[in-house]
């Protein structure tokens, strides 16, 4: 194994066990709930093989779904937050994508954030959608998606700033 997928491998298990341990328990008036597990799919290299990301993120949300007893929403945001995440990519950095040079890691541009913003919300959405079932709750649903996603976003940059490696 290289070095890549040893560093997947314990970012997988580091920003899972933080999720268990720490930030499922932070329930702040019933909607601000931050999931900054979703790093690892938005941090997955960009050549990496997508048939190996998608099941990583099915199993990164079933191991969630068991802890959390949450039925399998977890499971299936991940799910639609890896297979749309290359069409996000192209949305947010264009030709930059194309050539597979884009690192989520350096400093925070426009592209970086707006490709964080689109896919917290989009899994945000997707896991309250699922979470709840029933569209006659669909301000209730936004309004969750939106505080959790803003308070996810900020927890994901800070990390992303904790974890970044220093340059030499």
């Amino acid at each position: 194994m290289n070095s890549a997928v040893l560093y997947n491998i314990a970012r997988f298990i580091l920003l899972l066990a933080a999720q268990i341990l720490i930030f499922n328990n932070m329930d702040f008036l019933g909607y601000i709930n931050p999931y900054p597990y979703i790093l690892f799919i938005i941090l997955y290299p960009v050549n990496g093989n997508k048939m190996g990301l998608l099941l990583s993120s099915f199993m990164l949300g079933l191991i969630l779904d068991m802890f959390c007893n949450s039925g399998g929403v977890h499971a299936a945001a991940s799910i639609v937050l890896a297979y749309y995440r290359p069409y996000i990519f192209k949305f947010s950095f264009g030709l930059s994508y194309e050539y597979q040079t884009v690192k989520l890691n350096d400093t925070l541009t426009p592209e970086r954030f707006s490709f964080l913003l689109i896919a917290v919300v989009l899994h945000h959405f997707v896991l309250f959608l699922l979470e709840v079932f029933q569209l006659n709750f669909l301000f209730e649903i936004i309004l969750k998606t939106i505080v959790s996603t803003l308070f996810t976003l900020l927890m994901c940059i800070l990390i992303i700033y904790l974890i970044k490696p220093s340059r030499r």
